[in-house]
C-alpha cells in the first residue's frame, strides 16, 4: 500500500495501514539484523580466511593484519544489511521498499548518475581545500603529506573499494537516511528530529574522534536534508560513493588504509574540506532540482506502487 499523495519522503512510511507500532518494531528488527549481519560476516570472513591460510587479526592487537581484507569484511557487514531494511519495510510495515528510495517509490537512476559528477567535483574541491588549508596553517607534512605505494599495494585496495563502497553507502543512506527518517516521519510532521538523530547513528557508527566528530555529524545532517529536499536516497549516495571512494582510494594509494579502518583524530582543517564539498555539492544538486523539476513528494494516489526498484 502506497502514501497518500503529495507527501515529502520523510512521510511516506504513513501509508494507510500505518500503525503506531509498525515503526517502532521495525526499528528493533532493522537495529537486530544489522548487529547480525555484522556478526555473521565477520564470522565467514574469518573462516575463509583461515582456511585460506591468511592472518586475520594482528597477534598484538585485534586490529585486522591486512588492511585490504579488513577492508572487505567492514564494508561487506555494512553493505549486507541493505536486504535487511528492504524486507522490514515489505513484512513490517506492508509497503513497497522503493518508498525507501524515493517519493516515487523506486530507485531514480538517471537522477542518482546526474547527481555522481557533481559529486566527483564537489569531493575533489573539497580535496583540494583541505591540502591548500594544511598548507597555509603550517600543518606538520607527515599528516598531510602523500606517498606512492606502488601498484601491487594499490591495486587490491581499489579493486575492493568499488566493488564494496557503493552498496555500503547506499546501505548507510537507507539506515540512517531512510528509514530513520522515515520511521520518525510516520510520527511527526517536521523531519528534523529524524535528521538530527540519523545523524547521530551515522557519527556513533564511526570511530572518529573530536573534530572528525564534527564532520561526519555535519555530513549526516546535510544528506538527511538533502533526502527530504530532493524527494529521495539518489543525491545523498552519490556522494557518500564518491566520498568514500575518493577517502580509500587515496588511502589506498599511499599506504595508509590502516589508518584510514582505524578512524579516529582528524585535523581541523579536515572541516575547511567538509564545508567545500557540502556547500557545493548541495547548491549545484539543489539547482538541478529546479532545472530538471526532480519530483520532491508522492505523486498522486495509487493502489498500490511499482515492487520493483530497479526500473
Amino acid at each position: 500500500m502506497g502514501p497518500v499523495a503529495g507527501v515529502p519522503y520523510d512521510r511516506l512510511a504513513r501509508t494507510p495501514l500505518h500503525r503506531w507500532w509498525r515503526p517502532v518494531v521495525g526499528t528493533l528488527a532493522v537495529a537486530a539484523g544489522f548487529v547480525v549481519v555484522g556478526v555473521v560476516v565477520l564470522f565467514l570472513g574469518v573462516a575463509v580466511a583461515a582456511m585460506a591460510g591468511v592472518q586475520v587479526f594482528s597477534p598484538v592487537s585485534l586490529e585486522f593484519a591486512d588492511p585490504v581484507l579488513g577492508l572487505a569484511i567492514t564494508l561487506a557487514s555494512i553493505a549486507f544489511t541493505l536486504p535487511v531494511v528492504y524486507g522490514v519495510a515489505w513484512l513490517v510495515q506492508r509497503r513497497p521498499p522503493g518508498t525507501l528510495s524515493s517519493v516515487l517509490g523506486r530507485l531514480r537512476w538517471r537522477w542518482l548518475l546526474l547527481c555522481l559528477p557533481v559529486a566527483l567535483g564537489a569531493g575533489l574541491l573539497g580535496q583540494f581545500a583541505v591540502v591548500l588549508v594544511l598548507s597555509l596553517t603550517g600543518a606538520d607534512s607527515s599528516s598531510g603529506g602523500f606517498g606512492w605505494v606502488g601498484w601491487e599495494r594499490f591495486l587490491p585496495g581499489l579493486l575492493v573499494t568499488l566493488l564494496l563502497v557503493p552498496f555500503q553507502a547506499a546501505a548507510e543512506e537507507y539506515l540512517f537516511r531512510g528509514w530513520v527518517l522515515q520511521a520518525f516521519g510516520a510520527f511527526l510532521r517536521t523531519p528534523w528530529p529524524g535528521i538530527l538523530l540519523g545523524a547521530a547513528g551515522f557519527t556513533a557508527l564511526h570511530a572518529y574522534t573530536d573534530w572528525g566528530i564534527i564532520d561526519v555529524f555535519a555530513f549526516g545532517a546535510l544528506m538527511g536534508w538533502l533526502a527530504i529536499r530532493t524527494g529521495g536516497l539518489e543525491a545523498p549516495i552519490a556522494l557518500h560513493v564518491i566520498n568514500n571512494v575518493l577517502g580509500l582510494g587515496l588511502s589506498s594509494a599511499s599506504g595508509s588504509l590502516g589508518d584510514a579502518l582505524r578512524q579516529g583524530s582528524v585535523p581541523w582543517q579536515s572541516l575547511a574540506g567538509t564545508l567545500v564539498q557540502l556547500t557545493i555539492f548541495a547548491v549545484a544538486v539543489l539547482a538541478l532540482v529546479r532545472r530538471r523539476n526532480i519530483a520532491t513528494t508522492s505523486p498522486e494516489a495509487r493502489e498500490t506502487y511499482p515492487l520493483s526498484v530497479n526500473s
